[in-house]
């Protein structure tokens, strides 16, 4: 596994998206082994937002992000002008969260947090391509504002993550 080269901000669909469905602790442990030691060299973080994102879901997951080595970044002044840039490149970026639903609180700080930090966004969402949407997705902003973006598959593959089965 390349244990140098970029650093990742994690959206929290990676992690919900992959504890429920495809990368279960009981079927795959060593992804979230993987995750824990790229938290420990500081390769991968999260914004405090998506902690609070993945706390509203209650379950083994938030119990295992707390015990994780997976590092919490809080909003910074840095952060926070860094959202304050990207809301001035479009005004329609404001429309990245849903607050009709309360959903996707946490996606402009990944954006923003990546900014501050010379990081790539990892995210499950996929860029909006019909020119009528009135939707927002974080690869479109990432775009938008020179921030390279990535689903978690590509980073497995640039990491060179190799996952192995047994019975």
């Amino acid at each position: 596994m390349n244990l140098d080269g970029p650093r990742y901000c994690i959206d929290a669909n990676v992690l919900i998206q992959a504890w429920q469905k495809y990368y279960s602790p009981k079927l795959c442990p060593s992804y979230w082994e993987v995750l824990n030691k790229l938290g420990a060299q500081g390769r991968l973080f999260i914004p405090a937002e998506v902690e609070k994102e993945i706390k509203k879901g209650e379950d083994d997951l938030f119990d295992w992000l707390k015990s994780s080595k997976i590092i919490v970044r809080p909003i910074t002044g840095q952060v926070a002008q860094n959202w304050s840039a990207i809301l001035a490149k479009d005004p329609k970026h404001q429309f990245l969260v849903d607050n009709t639903r309360g959903r996707s609180l946490a996606d402009p700080w990944v954006i923003a947090h990546a900014m501050t930090e010379n990081a790539v966004v990892v995210t499950k969402e996929e860029k909006q391509t019909a020119a009528n949407s009135d939707k927002v997705k974080i690869p479109n902003v990432c775009e938008a504002v020179g921030i390279r973006w990535i689903n978690d598959f590509e980073m497995i593959e640039e990491l060179g993550m190799k996952f192995t089965c047994s019975i």
